[in-house]
């Protein structure tokens, strides 16, 4: 016992760090998204593979082994939208870095302000906030606008008669971007048959990176939020206003608060 404590070195530990962070951010990039339900899978087939090995079900044991010689292959094809996000996420830039709590509070009002008049008013509107991710390589369809984000502003551009309301409207670093962005669709078949283009446009993007798209529908004045793949409908403004705080958080305020 003493040995082991006398060969464990300093190093090992920062071994041990570095592998259990890595860990847990894989395990915070695939929850509550659909590679979960991929990881158990694969998790129940190793099993099978030891069981099949241990009780010398010879047959069974024979096609996993085959099947688990190409598992790097099957991960990356599996997995293959998680491992773009992941690799994209190291090489992020802070979204709401240069912003103060205040500037950010003044935009989700001003969003939200936009999202609940046109819902009253049906008009369809698909708006993009980026984070940390960038959107850059995404987004190469669209308008350039560069304009303090307004909710008169928003509106206008979501009007029936104007010529960028198909498209997405995307939020950088605090300032409208760009107008008439087209994003790329979800090919999740679980999606409901009763969500529209603009849906199928939110959780496509958020499948990707981890950006936050706000979907107002036309045909329901319905407000949802699609996060990570995963949407949330019929939402008010209070609990819009909520949700966009919690997601779009500054830095500056998470820091103070781990302190």
């Amino acid at each position: 016992m003493l040995d082991v404590l006398y060969t464990f070195r300093l190093m090992d530990l920062v071994d041990i760090g570095i592998v259990s962070f890595i860990i847990y951010r894989i395990i915070l990039l695939i929850k509550g998204t659909r590679a979960v339900q991929m990881l158990i899978g694969l998790v129940v087939i190793l099993g099978l593979y030891l069981c099949s090995r241990l009780f010398e079900l010879n047959t069974v044991h024979w096609l996993l082994d085959n099947f688990l010689a190409s598992i790097i292959l099957v991960i990356v094809v599996i997995f293959q939208n998680d491992i773009r996000r992941a690799l994209t996420h190291v090489g992020s830039s802070p979204f709401f870095g240069a912003l103060s709590v205040r500037e950010s509070d003044e935009m989700i009002e001003e969003v939200v302000q936009a999202c609940l008049s046109m819902a009253n008013r049906k008009i369809g509107a698909l708006i993009v906030l980026e984070r940390e991710t960038g959107l850059k390589d995404l987004l190469e369809v669209g308008t350039s606008l560069d304009a303090r984000v307004s909710s008169d502003l928003i509106i206008s551009l979501f009007l029936p008669y104007s010529p960028l309301h198909d498209g997405a409207l995307v939020i950088q670093q605090g300032r409208l971007k760009q107008a008439g962005c087209f994003l790329p669709l979800s090919q999740n078949r679980d999606i409901s048959k009763n969500l529209g283009t603009r849906h199928r446009a939110a959780i496509g993007l958020t499948e990707l990176v981890d950006a936050v798209t706000i979907v107002v529908s036309e045909e329901s004045g319905k407000i949802s939020v699609v996060v990570g793949g995963r949407i949330t409908r019929d939402l008010d403004g209070t609990t819009l206003a909520r949700v966009l705080r919690r997601l779009l958080e500054p830095r500056q305020l998470k820091t103070s608060k781990r302190k």
